[in-house]
């Protein structure tokens, strides 16, 4: 969420970076003109808690001579009454500010590349070697069925559309490589988490996916509850209405889950097999750092992510989004793609963004700044989230960079260790 500050002392700088993003900025205006409303309430209100105050003394001092005040406290009655009633207004515009900047998204960092669109986006790098086949290529479904590996005619059966059913040792390498991206986080000085993955909706507006996104979401209508589209969601929630330690930071999380994407807007899109699906496995990165050091944290969990693909010698490359192609909440953000050979394109598997203070200002999440002479300042924290990776794209990557010409597939030599088998 944006600060209001920002928008009070400086409504241009919003306006422009906001006109990087292809944004409309008239929301800007309203909040303008609602924000000086609510200053001069609050200047009302005070002078009239001030006089208040003031008056309450002068009657305790009419009572003590035993004079009358009948009419100073009636007048009085009035006062508390305009007050109740100024500060009743007060939380309307509040709550009017707030709902309006929950719509507003994150503004570009410094020194990012201007686009309109995906077409925008510049590649930073490209990672590892093309493979040449001398037979025919087939696709992830085609070698799922082989193989009796993934199964999404059951799975749809069981769920509907988008729920893919892992079998055999299919399951058994999906396992392997959650374990194997865990394993390698944890020894990069990543701390282990198992969340919940239904959360409340504060939780939800903390990671600012709702209101913005809430048709996005899965939602159990009895107890307002989602289920997460990411584990971005509880982890940033760990830390929500606290204070953290400078010497704390960076606080590094990686955490295995199951994620719930509704997909909403998705129609026409591709959704064959893992191209689009509504649940998937992703392990997820979170950094809570200061904000001197989230410039650098970002770069470290971009590498963190792509030492995975390395290891697993996946052809891939890195692209970094544009003005107009970054996420809500992100002020700066790669995603990593990787080759798929049937589908003869780029398939994204991992963002990893850097929200700076977006989130944590709507989720409370600060720190003790130390200055000189042992004094501290509160300060909001900047949060990073990457995917390191979602498994379901990667796994369309993986199966057809390492099929045979039987339609069998190669276990990574990094895998093997964790599936107990060198081939599917």
């Amino acid at each position: 969420m944006l600060d209001i500050k920002l928008i009070r002392e400086n409504p241009d700088f919003v306006v422009e970076k906001l006109k990087l993003r292809n944004e409309d900025t008239s929301e800007i205006l309203k909040i303008q003109e609602i924000d000086k409303k609510r200053l001069e309430y609050i200047k009302k209100s005070g002078y009239l808690k001030e006089y208040k105050n003031k008056m309450s003394d002068e009657i305790g001092k009419i009572k003590a001579k035993k004079e009358d005040a009948a009419d100073k406290i009636a007048e009085m009655k009035n006062v508390a009454d305009d007050i109740k009633l100024l500060d009743e207004e007060l939380k309307k515009l509040d709550l009017e500010i707030r709902n309006l900047l929950y719509y507003i998204p994150a503004l570009p960092g410094e020194n990012i590349p201007y686009g309109k669109s995906p077409e925008d986006n510049i590649e930073v790098r490209k990672l590892g070697e093309t493979k040449k086949f001398n037979y025919k290529i087939r696709d992830h479904l085609e070698l799922g069925k082989i193989n009796d590996i993934i199964d999404f005619e059951r799975g749809a059966k069981i769920s509907g559309s988008g729920f893919p059913l892992y079998k055999g040792k299919g399951a058994t390498l999906e396992r392997s490589l959650i374990n194997f991206m865990l394993d390698t986080h944890i020894s990069r000085g990543y701390i282990e988490v198992i969340t919940p993955v239904l959360v409340n909706r504060k939780s939800m507006e903390a990671a600012e996916k709702v209101p913005k996104f809430e048709e996005d979401m899965y939602r159990i209508e009895p107890d307002d509850l989602f289920a997460i589209p990411t584990a971005e969601v509880p982890i940033i929630n760990i830390h929500r209405n606290e204070i953290l330690k400078q010497d704390e930071l960076p606080l590094k999380y990686c955490g295995f889950t199951n994620c719930f994407r509704r997909e909403a807007g998705s129609y026409g899109k591709d959704t064959k097999g893992f191209l689009r699906v509504h649940q998937f496995n992703k392990v997820e990165l979170v950094t809570f750092c200061t904000p001197e050091t989230s410039c650098e944290e970002t770069e470290k969990m971009l590498n963190d992510a792509c030492y995975i693909l390395d290891e697993l010698k996946i052809y891939y490359r890195v692209i970094e989004l544009c003005t107009g192609d970054l996420g809500f909440s992100a002020s700066k953000c790669y995603d990593i793609e990787v080759w798929s050979y049937a589908e003869n394109k780029w398939l994204e598997a991992s963002s990893v963004s850097n929200c700076t203070d977006f989130q944590s200002r709507r989720g409370l999440i600060r720190y003790k700044k130390l200055l000189e002479n042992r004094k501290t300042k509160t300060e909001l924290v900047h949060i990073l989230n990457g995917s390191g990776l979602a498994t379901s794209r990667l796994m369309v990557a993986l199966l057809e960079a390492n099929q045979t010409g039987d339609g069998h597939v190669l276990v990574p030599k990094v895998l093997r260790k964790y599936t107990g088998f060198d081939i599917i």
